[in-house]
């Protein structure tokens, strides 16, 4: 097969969801609203906890950034489709397609690191109360949200900077509506055996470490709730982590989808289908989760509305 110096390489081809004309003006109506309501759900949340005063702790801190983490792992995936299905191409630039490559692991890596910061700060909250706010200090919790982003970049560098050393034969198809990493590997002329090894150390890692954390965390909080004598105080801890707990199922538990669905099938369309569930469904369903959960999120929501509602 002819192969070319990843110099050279002109542009990728992005297949898609599907191949079927007919229903390409289906899925750009259907992602272009379930991009809307991401973008929407998740600044709402952020504007509910910057202009409400009694949000102005570290739960709601943290929150705040995983909205922004959702809403800009959504751009980076969704627009470029939506795009190309309005101009009825397929290309991406290898340029283009490396960068996509890199934000993506940035900002999944991110709300990976961030579902087990909030898990430690509701660890703290359950099991060390007296001494929440001494621990949760804001110096403390800006230093937990530059270490998950520092750590993910590093990440991010160091699979992009593997794929920059390889060449791409002439067939540039990726059957994905974006670039993902291990998908642009499969079309690659050299030998990506280190970049497969280092998926998967990098998997071990940057994402063994924050789950080991989220069931650490949640155990030793378990473990404190049942020894509370009343049944009021552990349905009072439990529906404090009940939002976050459900956030993390939802994340934890396509990734484990998309990991199975790997294994069984070889399938394109399908794995597309995974992919779709923990890049896009999980950013859009976060907003819900907190606001439907929270009695005092779906009052700011509220007074937020009915507050932006008056002033037109």
């Amino acid at each position: 097969m002819e192969s070319r110096n990843h110099t050279a390489v002109p542009e990728f081809l992005l297949l898609g969801l599907t191949d079927n004309p007919a229903l390409q003006p289906l899925i750009f109506s259907l992602f272009l609203c379930i991009y809307l309501v991401t973008v929407l759900g998740n600044l709402l949340i952020i504007l509910a906890i910057s202009s409400d005063p009694q949000f102005h702790t570290p739960m709601y801190f943290f929150l705040s950034n995983l909205s922004f983490t959702d809403i800009s792992l959504s751009t980076i995936t969704v627009p470029k489709m939506l795009v190309n299905i309005q101009r009825q191409s397929k290309t991406t630039s290898y340029t283009g397609c490396l960068s996509q490559i890199g934000f993506v692991l940035i900002f999944a890596g991110l709300e990976n690191s961030l579902l087990a910061v909030m898990a430690y700060d509701r660890y703290v909250a359950v099991c060390h109360p007296l001494r929440y706010m001494v621990i949760m200090k804001p110096h403390f919790c800006l230093l937990l949200i530059v270490l998950s982003l520092s750590i993910s970049i590093v990440d991010a560098l160091l699979h992009s900077l593997m794929v920059l050393r390889l060449s791409f034969c002439t067939d540039l198809e990726i059957p994905q509506f974006f670039c993902e990493l291990a998908q642009v590997l499969k079309v690659a002329c050299s030998n990506t055996f280190i970049n497969n090894v280092l998926i998967y150390l990098a998997a071990c890692i940057f994402g063994g470490v924050p789950l080991s954390g989220v069931i650490f965390s949640y155990t030793y909080i378990v473990i404190s709730v049942l020894k509370l004598p009343s049944s009021e105080g552990k349905y009072k801890a439990f529906s404090t982590c009940g939002s976050h707990l459900s956030v993390v199922s939802l994340f934890y538990g396509t990734l484990l989808g998309v990991y199975i669905s790997s294994l069984v099938t070889d399938s394109s369309r399908k794995t597309v289908v995974a992919s779709v569930m923990y890049t896009v469904v999980p950013p859009m369903l976060n907003p819900f989760i907190y606001s439907l959960r929270n009695r005092d999120m779906k009052e700011a929501l509220r007074k937020l509305i009915v507050r932006t509602a008056s002033l037109h």
